[in-house]
């Protein structure tokens, strides 16, 4: 399997897969979805009772508009920044499974007085500012006068596997690399009808003369065949592919892809292991 890089940012990756079988590239799409470690908040520990604020002297009430359990929900959704050469599994810390340490953790605190809308970054990390989430405008929940949340926050490292909350990526997809081809002595380049049912603007005029300019956007959905099925054909390969995905910013695009291919590789090295003992 050989991998050539399109497109790459921060959060996003456009792959075109060669010498691949389409069972491997799913191996990748689903290793990208369930098998990559992030840090999500796991535990919510909320104040109840009277919260001050040192602004002011005022005491508010710690209650919110929402249940408890729906904040805590929400929170474990915000993307949270994860570095995997500095944490562990907790499972994998040398501590009881249920304490809280620096290299398995990461720690945040929250209080806020009503009126005001509480966001995602309104969290505070004691671990270190690097921490503080990336999308700092997410809403967790609208504090009326009176109302205030103080919470102490926990997390950790999960798989997508085990909740969506620890999914890194989003819209991981695949496709055949497309073969989009124009007979010339049977196409009519003045009727010009492919070049108008195309949503993805796979063709275009030249001359006078409809060509194929960008045959990577085509989804293979056949409709300009069924305008002219004599002259167009379309096609694909199924030992190339173009892949994509996006990540939640809790890892960059970059970073998923290298773990979600070592990953593949350890797992694959391992089978060979095993069936060569069977042997």
């Amino acid at each position: 399997m050989q991998i050539e890089v399109l497109e790459m940012d921060e959060t996003k990756a456009k792959l075109l897969i060669y010498d691949a079988e389409p069972q491997i590239v799913n191996a990748l799409r689903r290793t990208l979805i369930a098998d990559i470690p992030k840090m999500a908040i796991e535990e919510v520990d909320f104040h109840l009772g009277p919260i001050s604020t040192s602004e002011d002297g005022r005491v508010a009430d710690g209650s919110t508009p929402l249940f408890d359990e729906i904040i805590a929900h929400r929170l474990g959704l915000i993307p949270i920044p994860t570095d995997l050469k500095r944490f562990n599994f907790r499972s994998e810390c040398e501590h009881p499974p249920d304490e809280a340490c620096p290299l398995c953790t990461i720690t945040y605190t929250l209080h806020k007085v009503g009126p005001c809308t509480v966001y995602s970054g309104d969290l505070e990390p004691i671990n270190g500012p690097e921490f503080r989430p990336k999308d700092e405008l997410i809403p967790i929940v609208e504090l009326s006068e009176g109302q205030a949340i103080y919470i102490t926050a926990n997390a950790i490292l999960g798989t997508g596997k085990e909740h969506a909350k620890w999914q890194v990526t989003s819209g991981v997809g695949y496709k055949y690399y497309p073969i989009v081809t124009i007979d010339d002595s049977k196409c009519n380049h003045n009727c010009k009808k492919c070049l108008d049912v195309c949503p993805k603007d796979v063709f275009d005029l030249v001359d006078d003369k409809i060509v194929v300019k960008n045959p990577e956007n085509c989804s293979l959905c056949n409709a300009c065949v069924q305008e002219c099925p004599d002259a167009v054909k379309v096609e694909g390969d199924p030992t190339k592919f173009i892949f994509q995905f996006e990540t939640d910013g809790s890892l960059t695009a970059e970073e998923t892809l290298k773990y979600a291919l070592e990953h593949l590789a350890e797992r694959f090295e391992k089978l060979r292991e095993n069936i060569s003992e069977l042997s």
